[in-house]
Parts: structure tokens; C-alpha cells; sequence
């Protein structure tokens, strides 16, 4: 396995791909990256030599703000909204949308799994119903 930036990128991929395990490095920008460092995009990983993984890694680290340093940059700018007391920030400290989609409906992946009100299971039932007759009993 070939490390870059301290994470290991897989050898048998090409060299663009593998390159998009990086945290904050997509499709788009990994051409831009591989012009610069003079490396073809199609070669695999492990054809590539020690000089050629340190150009790319150089490369990376001028052109591109990527892992801890972007995942820093990113939580920084919540904690920021969120200080300023913002609508998108108050959204992010709710966990809930911030760019404007429906959340009565949708937006389970945000919110997590339904909690269902009213509606309880026969064991539950049972145990309210002894909880109100003790009550009501005192």
C-alpha cells in the first residue's frame, strides 16, 4: 500500500481513483494534480515509483487543503455559525437540514430512526395501564 498524506491509497487502482480516498480530493481535482506532478492518471498505483508518490504527495499539499487540516477548516465554520447564532447554524446544532429541504417528510437520514408517539407495544401498554391504576389507587 502506498501512503500519502497518511492514508493508505490502494495499489491496484489506477492512480486517479485511488487518489480520491483522500479526504477534501474528488474526481474533478485529482487531474489538476496529476498534470502538475507530470503523471499520467491511467497507471496503476503500484507502478508508480518512491520519486513519483513524493511529487504527488508535494503537489497535494500545495494545491489542495485536504484531511485534518480541511476537516478543522470545516467544523471550525459550524462552530462559527453556530457562535453568530445564524439560521444554518441553530439548523446544525438541531442536526437538522440546513439548506432548505423538507424535514416533515423526509430528511431521516439527518434526524435518525422514527420515534413513533402514541402508538405503544402490548407489553408497554400493559405496563402504563398498572402505572395509572397504582396512581390512581394513592
Amino acid at each position: 500500500m502506498v501512503r500519502i498524506i497518511g492514508v493508505d491509497i490502494p495499489n491496484d487502482k489506477r492512480v486517479d481513483i485511488s487518489l480520491t480516498y483522500l479526504y477534501g480530493i474528488g474526481r474533478a481535482n485529482v487531474l489538476p494534480i496529476l498534470a502538475e506532478a507530470g503523471i499520467e492518471a491511467n497507471r496503476r498505483v503500484n507502478t508508480l515509483t518512491d520519486e513519483e508518490v513524493g511529487k504527488i504527495a508535494k503537489t497535494i499539499e500545495k494545491k489542495a487543503m485536504v484531511e485534518g487540516d480541511l476537516r478543522r477548516n470545516i467544523s471550525d465554520n459550524i462552530k462559527r455559525l453556530r457562535d453568530i447564532g445564524s439560521y444554518r447554524g441553530t439548523r446544525h446544532a438541531k442536526k437538522l437540514p440546513s439548506r432548505g429541504q423538507r424535514t416533515r417528510s423526509n430528511a431521516r437520514t439527518k434526524r435518525g430512526k422514527r420515534v413513533t408517539i402514541g402508538a405503544l407495544k402490548k407489553d408497554d401498554r400493559a405496563k402504563v395501564a398498572e402505572k395509572t391504576t397504582e396512581e390512581s389507587k394513592k
